[in-house]
């Protein structure tokens, strides 16, 4: 008797605690799905999409709306840990191209930032591809048709140079910010740009002799991700695209 009546305590003692479980997820949705109502509506949907929870290893443990990652907890100020991915897309004359993001971007709207920044989805099967960063790769070949315009038979998933992965976190304007696992992807090669006005507001190439002029000169801020590349390992990688081979590390992850 008395190991029934622990077992039925245990039992009830689990259900409550999925019960909060639950209810906290559900709370913390509703008021991430709050937070978009006053946004683009094409953008809002976006936010639906599952991105994919890891660990600080990169260990997929799950699955989580675009909402629900970029949402700043107001309690705790954290963000949940994801998967991303950042091209930098450079043509045959080594010129590098960036974007301004549109100002119906939820997250760091009207900002200067490399060629392509997203995430693998969870929702698409082959994009949870782990080997050889396939899923990244599939993503980046998606995101670059969607926000660009490239056709996707100009550019395939093995045409991009896999060199690390960073991790890092900001609070963005307090209430959409960014925490992510993001793979940096180089790209050479020239492509048909038509942008997509809902994400993109400008796209131009940039020398490498003029990058320090061009960036004092923005007249909008930089995304936190592309400032952080630029001042600890872009200048080096550009200096080196023909060896770009010297300075992979898939191993480690770095933490800024």
């Amino acid at each position: 008797m008395l190991t029934t009546r622990f077992n039925i305590a245990a039992r009830l003692q689990l259900l409550r605690s999925y019960s909060t479980t639950i209810l906290g997820k559900q709370k913390e949705t509703a008021a991430a799905a709050a937070a978009l109502k006053s946004h683009d509506p094409l953008q809002a949907h976006a936010m639906k999409e599952q991105c994919i929870l890891v660990d600080e290893h990169d260990k997929a443990i799950g699955a989580a709306s675009k909402a629900d990652c970029h949402r700043v907890d107001p309690e705790t100020n954290s963000l949940k840990l994801h998967r991303a991915f950042s091209v930098f897309l450079f043509n045959t004359k080594g010129e590098m191209l960036i974007q301004r993001r549109s100002l119906q971007k939820i997250t760091f709207p009207d900002t200067y930032t490399n060629a392509c920044c997203s995430h693998p989805l969870h929702d698409i099967e082959q994009e949870r591809l782990e080997s050889n960063a396939q899923g990244v790769r599939l993503a980046a070949q998606r995101r670059l048709n969607y926000e660009l315009g490239i056709p996707t038979e100009e550019i395939q998933p093995e045409d991009f140079h896999y060199l690390t992965r960073i991790h890092y976190a900001h609070p963005g304007d307090g209430i959409w910010g960014e925490h992510e696992i993001d793979y940096i992807l180089f790209l050479k090669k020239d492509v048909t740009l038509k942008p997509n006005d809902n994400e993109v507001s400008e796209v131009r190439y940039l020398k490498r002799e003029e990058i320090d002029d061009v960036v004092s000169k923005f007249n909008a801020p930089m995304t936190p991700w592309f400032e952080l590349i630029l001042r600890h390992r872009l200048k080096q990688w550009w200096d080196n695209l023909h060896k770009l081979h010297k300075f992979e590390d898939l191993q480690k992850i770095e933490r800024f």
